[in-house]
């Protein structure tokens, strides 16, 4: 799988396959942008991730549902999360960070070992941990300490470390915003809100 990946968050992507259900799980991208009045370029980073995840494949411009993809809209919302969690786990990016943390006392990357670990990426490096922390924080792979700026791997699969209170977001949140102590997101308000809106059709 590839190893970088454009900044979008877990509700974004959500949306577009939402979206794409809606088209009967096939649709020309520049016709998905328009249903959502945004450019194309402004839906780009949602087909790219989503595409980087297995869930849907890119041909000639159009977008269609995987068998994955179709089985991450019919899950319930642990579902979702255990899918994400797993997809994740087999691109390099996270293989790496998982590898990282698992190898550190206490199982704890901060924000700047996080970024050497991604220094092989074209994306800048602050808009990248924060994706990272969104993706990681849903599918509940890691914790962010915001206190200590720093990635914990989370309690069930670091065992005998319990997280603290108010760390992670609700169960069956999809996060939006950017994680505490991490830089304001520069991807379109636009884009976010309205890639966003669409999950509401799924719970």
């Amino acid at each position: 799988m590839p190893t970088t990946y454009p900044k979008v968050s877990p509700n974004e992507v959500m949306g577009l396959l939402v979206l794409l259900n809606d088209h009967k799980g096939s649709e020309d991208i520049a016709r998905l942008a328009d249903d959502l009045d945004l450019e194309i370029d402004e839906i780009l980073p949602a087909v790219e991730y989503s595409e980087a995840l297995s869930l849907v494949k890119v041909s000639d411009g159009r977008a269609s549902l995987t068998e994955t993809g179709k089985k991450l809209l019919a899950g319930t919302i642990r579902d979702r999360k255990t899918m994400l969690r797993d997809q994740l786990k087999k691109t390099t990016l996270f293989k790496a960070l998982l590898r990282a943390l698992e190898g550190t006392p206490g199982g704890r990357l901060s924000e700047e070992e996080v970024t050497r670990l991604i220094e092989f990426t074209t994306a800048p490096a602050d808009d990248f941990v924060q994706t990272i922390i969104n993706w990681g924080r849903y599918t509940e792979l890691f914790r962010y300490d915001a206190n200590d700026r720093v990635l914990v791997l989370s309690r069930s699969r670091s065992p005998g470390r319990n997280p603290p209170p108010g760390r992670n977001p609700p169960s069956g949140e999809y996060p939006t915003e950017s994680a505490p102590g991490t830089p304001a997101s520069e991807a379109s308000p636009r884009q976010s809100s309205r890639l966003a809106s669409v999950v509401g059709a799924v719970g």
